[in-house]
């Protein structure tokens, strides 16, 4: 028994070893690859997603129109607001990873986009963009794969733009995907709760 003990504990030291050297590693392929034609839109889509501001703009959109666009953007926005609460003020203050030292591992800097000072993990743009569109999916199946297609790509622009390592998107997409759970789910009980109440 008592030489188990070591083991348990040096088994999840080694996976997490080896994961932080995986992600590492993806984050270098990324910035040794030379892609010209996609920097400039990347570190555009990077920016522009900043304070979920594409999101926002869809949103408005939706919700210009009533109906289930109208229901759609207010699932979208809340689950922004879960994902960035949860993104900013607990992952962040509790996991604390650094940011990418990008100007020693990049040859392309023109690609990049200001460092935020938070920390690195998990990435918050990402949390928002998924979070939004998974929301917004369910109540406007229309809008599922665009959405999600743009998330997709707002996570990965992060890792192009080298402020964040693909670990923080991938846990930025879970938490995502989370959000945009417990707001579907808040909301779905709400509405059973409405209809309750409207019984004769």
């Amino acid at each position: 028994m008592a030489d188990r003990r070591p083991r348990q504990r040096q088994v999840p030291q080694g996976l997490m070893h080896d994961l932080a050297a995986l992600d590492q590693a993806l984050y270098e392929a990324v910035t040794v690859t030379r892609t010209p034609t996609l920097d400039a839109a990347l570190r555009r889509l990077s920016a522009a997603s900043d304070h979920s501001k594409i999101s926002f703009l869809i949103a408005g959109a939706l919700a210009a129109r009533p109906g289930h666009s109208r229901r759609a953007a207010a699932l979208g926005v809340a689950a922004i607001g879960v994902a960035s609460a949860t993104a900013n003020l607990l992952g962040k203050r509790l996991v604390r990873r650094s940011r990418p030292h990008r100007a020693e591992d990049s040859p392309f800097p023109g690609r990049h986009v200001p460092m935020p000072a938070s920390a690195s993990f998990p990435s918050g743009h990402t949390a928002s963009a998924v979070a939004f569109a998974a929301a917004v999916g369910p109540a406007l199946p229309a809008a599922t794969l665009p959405l999600g297609l743009l998330a997709c790509a707002v996570g990965y622009s992060r890792v192009h733009t080298g402020v964040h390592y693909p670990g923080d998107v991938i846990a930025g997409a879970v938490l995502g995907t989370g959000a945009a759970a417990t707001v579907l789910a808040a909301a779905s009980r709400d509405g059973l709760r409405a209809r309750a109440f409207r019984r004769p």
